[in-house]
């Protein structure tokens, strides 16, 4: 997020739920005491009770007050109670997803106190097997006991003795996800973008994408000890879940674009060419008011601690941003829908907060209804010069009415013309409905965003609030045009499902992706220069016989690389605006480090994908470059992601091993 964008935040270590800086004090401070009230600071460790390893994202909470802590990577926590009567009782909850949660009551008798708390794992109600070098570890939904398992005997030969090699590759294919009677997870297929001849297929014509939703998807699995299945990753969504320092608009248009070329980290003899998108910063005191509508879905399968409990939180969030100008209604759905709150001034967080918590799961989905309520109350509010939008809370597994995807799509379509979008946060595991989630946002002219831990929610509605909730250019197309002299041929990583026609480009019937204010969109493309080692080994159509564009003859012979195009409407706007940037053949032999950072992560997707196109990627690799071009890192996403790569690295050396040891 830019400076500005929203109010400062604090410290990564000290999360208040509320998002308030300050609390009340705990309940028994009263009369003489407060006199007396002075700092108090608790800090310490959370661990596993089995393993003592550190527990990360535990979640600690002063009963009785708004005050709480994230623990970090190491385990460790830090609260800070401004004012504490000595010897007054405190108690601490400490939650984390997988582990029983546990309270821990303290009556502090000094102005700093040290507090280690273990946590013991909870029965998992998941869906997966995890594959190991002397096991087979098989979670299944509401086993009595937290796992089972098939022992195997030690040594290759040993093992294939036990099992068949059906059934070895039976369970492998149950390790990636690929056939868990429990899991009903539903993801689109993505066929990867080949690469294509210039001369024959100049032009490359595609929509932007603005969701993060597949990074912290991936994260939730890897963090798991799984490999995510190979559609779950999206090389776009997992590029543009950072943050880059791209020059912001000056003129009117409300987009700037920003090119660079770099020789490609995983083949030398190829070019990796970026091209950054920027929508204009709107500072928060400049936002437009908000008419939000919260769409929770409340049905049974929201029961996990990882789905309606961590969306309370996170709405706790977003509520402590508002203000007096926005407004709130909430909405929800199981059996059927209702509205829980009616549209309420957004000072009136107590209210809006109260009817958050009183939320409970239970019943079937009927999120067609739902969806259709929360439009209409959208509508009842309706901001003329505001920013409308409904915010979906689901786990995507609609199965009551409207349920069918082209049925909710038309209704979205219909509603985004009359001037509601649509926001969708995914939560929880085993029954994700990724497809479903992010076709919807697409339709309604917003974002998908997956949510797996209270720190997600706060990136997605309070650090990178504008660009979530505000959009400053919608049907938003990118069009990139090669030059065959310069080019033998080119791919673009990722953006499969966002694909258009050529003659989609100038046609202003055609939806698009939106840009939100200071939100910023990296494309890549690897491209092979004539004369590559590999140029000839590309597939191709037969050459054209005419030139399609005689007036571009003189323009071949040039230094010009490729030429960009942008088409974009104002967010109420009915006409696109097209932009245009050139690119010369220059390579530069210092890139920036957002640009090698990028190509780190990209490199992350191919290897997890295991992409025909990786070619000599790798995890160590990717590590190494991420590392070394992390920069500021304001808010340690790229330490996050070096330790996820490094966390990955882990998992597929294991499963080689026991692929390995098997066959």
């Amino acid at each position: 997020m830019q400076p500005g964008l929203v109010r400062a935040l604090l410290p990564a270590s000290l999360l208040t739920l509320s998002g308030l800086v300050s609390s009340p004090a705990p309940r028994g401070a009263t009369g003489a005491g407060i006199a007396a009230e002075a700092r108090l600071v608790i800090s310490g460790r959370v661990i596993d009770s089995a393993t003592t390893r550190p527990v990360a994202s535990a979640q600690i909470t002063i009963r009785d007050t708004q005050l709480g802590a994230l623990t970090d990577s190491a385990g460790r926590y830090r609260l800070i109670i401004p004012q504490h009567a000595p010897g007054t009782e405190l108690t601490l909850l400490v939650r984390r997803i997988g582990y029983h949660a546990v309270t821990r009551v303290i009556k502090p008798t000094t102005d700093t106190i040290t507090a280690t708390i273990a946590l013991t794992a909870a029965t998992m109600h998941l869906s997966e097997v995890v594959v190991t070098g002397t096991a087979v570890t098989i979670h299944r939904k509401r086993l009595g006991s937290a796992v089972a398992h098939v022992p195997l005997a030690p040594g290759p030969s040993a093992a294939v003795a036990k099992l068949t090699r059906d059934e070895v590759k039976e369970r492998a294919r149950f390790a990636r996800h690929d056939l868990d009677p429990g899991n009903t997870e539903g993801y689109d297929v993505i066929d990867e973008n080949p690469f294509l001849r210039a001369a024959t297929t100049p032009r490359s014509t595609f929509s932007i994408d603005v969701d993060h939703a597949s990074y912290s998807n991936v994260r939730r699995f890897l963090s798991g000890g799984t490999r995510p299945p190979r559609d779950a990753v999206r090389l776009e969504e997992l590029i543009n879940y950072f943050p880059y320092e791209l020059p912001a608009p000056r003129g009117e248009d409300p987009v700037s674009i920003t090119t660079e070329v770099a020789v490609a980290p995983w083949n030398t003899a190829h070019r990796l060419v970026r091209v950054g998108l920027r929508g204009r910063p709107i500072d928060v005191d400049a936002l437009p008011p908000n008419n939000l509508v919260f769409l929770i879905d409340v049905s049974g399968s929201m029961e996990a601690e990882n789905k309606l409990p961590l969306l309370k939180a996170a709405f706790r969030l977003l509520v402590n941003e508002l203000r007096p100008q926005d407004r709130v209604a909430l909405v929800v759905y199981a059996g059927a829908a209702g509205v829980v709150l009616p549209s309420t001034a957004g000072d009136r967080k107590e209210v809006i907060l109260q009817a958050i918590d009183r939320l409970s799961a239970g019943g079937s989905t009927a999120g067609g209804a739902g969806i259709r309520l929360a439009y209409d109350v959208a509508k009842s509010s309706h901001m003329a010069q505001g920013n409308n939008r409904v915010i979906l809370a689901t786990d995507g597994d609609f199965n009551v009415g409207t349920s069918s995807d082209a049925e909710l799509v038309q209704l979205i379509e219909q509603r985004r013309e009359q001037g509601t979008f649509l926001t969708v946060l995914g939560f929880g595991t085993g029954n994700v409905k990724d497809s479903k989630m992010e076709k919807l946002a697409d339709k309604g002219n917003g974002n998908y965003a997956y949510v797996d831990n209270i720190t997600e929610a706060r990136k997605v509605l309070v650090t990178e609030m504008g660009a979530t909730l505000v959009t400053v250019a919608k049907d938003v197309k990118l069009q990139i045009e090669f030059n065959p002299s310069r080019v033998a041929a080119y791919r673009l990583l990722g953006y499969e499902n966002r694909l258009l026609r050529d003659e989609d480009f100038r046609d202003d019937t055609k939806d698009a992706g939106e840009l939100g204010a200071g939100h910023s969109v990296t494309a890549l493309y690897e491209v092979i220069p004539p004369g590559a080692p590999d140029a000839d080994n590309v597939r191709g159509s037969d050459p054209l016989r005419y030139t399609r564009d005689a007036a571009a003859r003189p323009r071949a012979g040039s230094s010009e690389l490729l030429y960009v195009k942008l088409r974009y409407k104002q967010p109420t706007g009915r006409h696109s605006k097209e932009l245009t940037h050139v690119v010369r053949d220059e390579v530069a032999s210092n890139p920036s480090f957002d640009l090698m950072f990028a190509s780190a992560v990209a490199e992350f997707g191919m290897v997890l994908r295991d992409s025909p196109h990786k070619g000599k990627s790798s995890l160590d690799s990717a590590i190494v470059r991420a590392e070394r071009t992390r920069g500021e890192d304001e808010y340690g996403y790229r330490a996050e992601f070096v330790r996820l790569a490094t966390r990955a690295r882990e998992i597929l050396a294991r499963d080689a091993v026991a692929t390995r040891d098997r066959f």
